[in-house]
């Protein structure tokens, strides 16, 4: 059995047991994001394929993004000063906020539906890639009990850059490792392949 999928698997019942971070207030959250609304869209869907799109995403996850900008454990020359000033409270309601938004799909690449179908369910055996599906489902929805994104309908620009942050080492915010090692595993055409696959994910 593939050692991600195991670790994947334990961490995602040691996390059922956990507290929940984000319990912040979506009304108030929406008021807080007139600054977001630039880079994350009214309503947390970006329409630059550089910023992430936000609706939809777990809370705790958001919570968990913004206190690493804020404490430097995650590096953005755009979100780290974004970050700085706000409280806890905030950080809950702004998640709140985006988590209870509808992300909009978009479309994939016909020329690499089939590579990135094949590396979101069944990795590369032959390079040691993990299948993404062990850890963010396979429709794309993530694992918030575990605190693993939602990845459907995210820019594929914006997946294939975080793949290669995690690839240099300029990402280290992942549980684990997880993320570093299977990234640094792949090669860009894989990067792109699966970025454009779950860019089309619904």
């Amino acid at each position: 059995m593939n050692k991600w999928f195991v670790f994947a698997a334990v961490v995602s019942m040691l996390a059922i047991s956990g507290p929940s971070l984000a319990a912040g207030d979506a009304a108030a959250g929406k008021t807080k994001s007139a600054s977001c609304v630039a880079c994350h869209g009214a309503d947390g869907n970006s329409m630059n394929p550089e910023w992430p799109s936000l609706a939809g995403q777990h809370p705790d996850y958001l919570v968990k993004q913004l206190r690493n900008f804020k404490d430097g454990d995650r590096n953005n020359a755009l979100m780290s000063p974004m970050a700085a000033p706000l409280s806890d409270q905030d950080m809950q309601d702004l998640a709140a906020y985006y988590a209870s938004q509808t992300a909009k799909p978009g479309q994939a690449d016909p020329d690499l539906v089939d590579q990135g179908r094949q590396l979101y369910r069944g990795g590369n055996m032959s390079t040691g890639v993990a299948a993404c599906i062990a850890c963010h489902g396979p429709m794309g929805a993530g694992n918030p009990a575990a605190n693993f994104p939602a990845l459907a309908g995210q820019h594929a620009a914006y997946t294939v850059n975080q793949l290669k942050a995690f690839k240099r080492g300029e990402r280290a915010n992942d549980a684990g490792m997880m993320m570093q090692n299977i990234a640094t595993k792949m090669t860009e055409a894989e990067m792109q392949a699966v970025a454009s696959y779950i860019q089309g994910m619904q």
